[in-house]
């Protein structure tokens, strides 16, 4: 998946979850799109886009992540096996 439709996904799940009564639905939304990226990528892919600097929306992205706790852990309850499993095959977790 290119780079801006990820950013524009993660755009507006990060605008959504403000209006949405249900944080989940947000938050499912985005970590999917995190485990499909991760699935879909090349080992050297994801070795390339980690050097890279953090866009705006991932910044914005994080910044939720970091500022509201149960988005944080139910975005990693969804993506830490996937995700970490991902990179183990890749050589990229210790």
């Amino acid at each position: 998946m290119s780079k801006t439709v990820w950013a524009i996904v993660i755009v507006i799940v990060v605008v959504a979850v403000g209006g949405w009564a249900s944080r989940g639905k947000a938050v499912d939304l985005v970590a999917d799109e995190a485990i499909r990226k991760f699935q879909s990528a090349s080992c050297e892919q994801l070795k390339a886009q980690q050097d890279e600097p953090p866009t705006l929306i991932k910044k914005v992205a994080l910044s939720l992540l970091r500022d509201d706790e149960k988005v944080r852990v139910a975005f990693i309850d969804k993506i830490a096996a996937p995700v970490l499993n991902k990179m183990i095959e890749c050589g990229m977790a210790p």
